[in-house]
């Protein structure tokens, strides 16, 4: 270990102390001095799903739309996705319950509880959703204002689900150039407002629309990132994140706040009243259902690029956690994964969505927290997370390495 690492390590007995520079046995580096590491581990993890899981006949309840039409395109979605159960923070009469930087908290804090530190530790908080509370500030500004801690360099990821790992990859990276020893991330996501029946009366609301809203739903998830190993149990070292967007050969997929699939002057959520944006639909999330094929054939390119430059080692990929929205899509790329590589074992996936939902930038989280909770990986084994997003095609992958606890006064 380097000098500047043991600098601003827990010291060699590890003892109770939680602050990176608050420790008697660990004095404080001397001002502008940096952390000099090249590797970043994952070492706490968290997440919070709101309420009881609701399954496909009680959601009707919390969202609305009772009617014959909307009850036949409910059940056509929901046989076609394979979400069984899902969480929401609406109560029973499908009001409100909690807010997304409340979710974003809970998630963080049992995260940090997992690690056994506190907010003071940590100097950066990452934070990714889709939709925050509020227009402005930015997701990270709330979230930071309700966890408390110290003074952290912040980060609002905005997107869709890939957002979730471009979130990672900024800690990571910050983890990695020394700025700072512990780093949070979070994705986060309450989409149920805007899925309930009075986003929907009076506007015309086709497969488009009810596609997500039979589709998605709440929850967080979060990691702690640190620039050594957990002292006393395994941790996940982050060997590699990658975001590409192919924006630019694509209109957009998945989208809201605006009329079509392309944004002119004039014609978004900011340039009418809101009223008039309300009736023409402007608010509701859309996605454009017949290019998700596409969306796969891309995801498999990206996948198999990462194969032909060397990051992903077929015969020593031991799991894969993907991010899908409906089981449609998984066959999909399970199709085109056994036609291009035979020898990659799908068994190996690991997905929690017929149990948790589709909850978007939280999902690749919170189904890496309950893969790690209950004991799927082991020392040695490699692990890689794979995000598509629909919003106007982006994938993201992050590859991970299952380490032994760090020996005391080993090399890391």
């Amino acid at each position: 270990m380097a000098s500047s690492e043991r600098r601003h390590s827990r010291g060699k007995q590890g003892g109770n102390c939680h602050g990176w520079s608050r420790c008697a046995a660990v004095p404080p580096a001397p001002r502008g001095a940096r952390i000099v590491t090249a590797t970043a581990y994952i070492t706490g993890l968290g997440s919070y799903l709101p309420g009881e899981p609701v399954d496909n006949d009680g959601i009707a309840a919390r969202l609305g739309g009772h009617d014959p039409v909307t009850e036949r395109i409910r059940r056509q979605i929901l046989n076609a996705n394979g979400i069984k159960l899902r969480h929401y923070a609406l109560d029973e009469n499908g009001e409100p319950t909690e807010l997304n930087e409340e979710l974003a908290v809970k998630a963080l804090r049992a995260a940090l509880d997992d690690r056994g530190i506190v907010a003071e530790d940590v100097r950066m908080l990452a934070t990714a959703t889709t939709m925050g509370d509020v227009l402005v500030p930015g997701f990270a500004s709330m979230v930071h204002g309700r966890l408390g801690g110290g003074p952290m360099q912040l980060l609002s990821a905005s997107g869709v689900c890939a957002s979730g790992l471009a979130a990672l990859d900024a800690a990571v990276s910050k983890i990695r150039l020394g700025d700072h020893p512990r780093a949070l991330v979070v994705g986060s996501e309450l989409p149920s407002r805007s899925l309930r029946q009075q986003r929907f009366d009076g506007i015309r609301a086709g497969m488009d629309a009810h596609f997500l809203r039979w589709m998605l739903s709440d929850g967080a998830g979060a990691v702690l990132v640190e620039f050594q190993p957990h002292p006393s149990r395994p941790s996940l070292r982050v060997d590699w994140v990658r975001h590409v967007s192919v924006a630019h050969e694509h209109e957009v997929c998945m989208r809201a706040g605006m009329d079509g699939t392309h944004a002119d002057a004039g014609h978004t959520w900011q340039d009418v009243g809101i009223e008039e944006a309300e009736a023409r639909g402007m608010f509701v999330l859309r996605q454009d259902v017949s290019v998700l094929g596409e969306l796969a054939e891309h995801g498999l390119r990206q996948f198999e690029e990462l194969v032909d430059i060397g990051l992903v080692d077929v015969r020593h990929l031991d799991h894969v956690l993907c991010h899908y929205s409906t089981n449609a899509f998984r066959d999909l790329a399970f199709d085109g994964l056994r036609r291009r590589l035979p020898t990659l074992d799908t068994d190996r996936w690991f997905s929690n969505l017929e149990t948790r939902g589709n909850t978007g930038s939280a999902s690749i989280f919170i189904a890496l927290e309950e893969a790690w909770r209950t004991g799927r990986f082991s020392p040695g084994e490699t692990v890689l997370l794979a995000v598509p997003e629909s919003g106007r095609f982006s994938f993201a992958f992050a590859h991970l390495t299952v380490v032994a606890p760090q020996q005391q006064g080993a090399q890391t």
